[in-house]
């Protein structure tokens, strides 16, 4: 299945927070979109790996997201390794997107600037003819998304652009709170974290209400580059 749009989080919830709202506007647009997680978010301090997956095929069904794929890569400790670049190479040439979104170039999490660009440097390696990557033990022809774009995580980051999720914003949150194991519940008797208090969600759409007023609009994502983008013509541009 080829798909339009990969979106790649180091962590199960990684995409619903910091993307959903574009990946929903691209679905309702008739765009292919797919998830890969890399990592089950096993060291959370809530929840358990195995109930983070099952969190996230409920927010891929809720979202329309025609595939979930999990790479199992360590939580906290994946390293930018050959056999890393190759786990993510493998996908991008299994789906060919034309566009990825991966995690956020600087954040709190160590991890997401690290998935950042161990995720940027894979499409780029998913383009060389001389990486050999199977799929079935069938040898995988190569393929290079025509851009990676990172949305912004926890950091309010300076975006580079924004998107207009107006009319998603009420749904993207119904993506975020099918980690339910993740967010606020007063019967929980597990550790706080800085996501589990019960104005975090409320955050979120603050700063989706400040990406938006960028624009002119209620509510956007952003996103930041790590090279120059190009234009078809300025006004596609708003």
């Amino acid at each position: 299945m080829k798909l339009d749009i990969l979106a790649i989080g180091v962590h199960p919830d990684d995409v619903e927070l910091g993307c959903a709202g574009t990946l929903l506007k691209h679905i309702a647009m008739g765009k292919k979109v797919g998830i890969l997680d890399l990592t089950r978010g096993e060291l959370g301090t809530r929840g358990s790996g195995s109930l983070r997956v099952k969190e996230a095929e409920a927010a891929r069904k809720m979202m329309g997201a025609l595939v979930r794929d999990n790479v199992k890569m360590k939580d906290g400790f994946f390293q930018h390794t050959e056999e890393n670049l190759k786990k993510i190479a493998q996908v991008i040439r299994k789906y060919q997107p034309e566009i990825v979104l991966a995690n956020a170039l600087s954040d709190r999490h160590p991890d997401h600037a690290r998935a950042a660009k161990l995720t940027s440097d894979a499409c780029f390696i998913a383009g060389l003819a001389k990486v050999k990557t199977y799929n079935k033990k069938k040898l995988q022809d190569r393929w290079r998304p025509k851009a990676v774009y990172h949305y912004i995580q926890d950091y309010t980051l300076h975006p580079d652009f924004v998107v207009d999720i107006s009319p998603y914003m009420d749904k993207k949150l119904d993506s975020v709170l099918c980690f339910k194991s993740q967010f606020f519940n007063p019967k929980s008797n597990e550790l706080d974290s800085p996501i589990s208090n019960k104005g975090f969600l409320d955050s979120v759409k603050a700063k989706s209400s400040v990406y938006g007023r960028i624009i002119g609009v209620d509510f956007a994502e952003g996103f930041n580059v790590a090279r120059p983008m190009g234009i078809a013509n300025l006004f596609d541009v708003f």
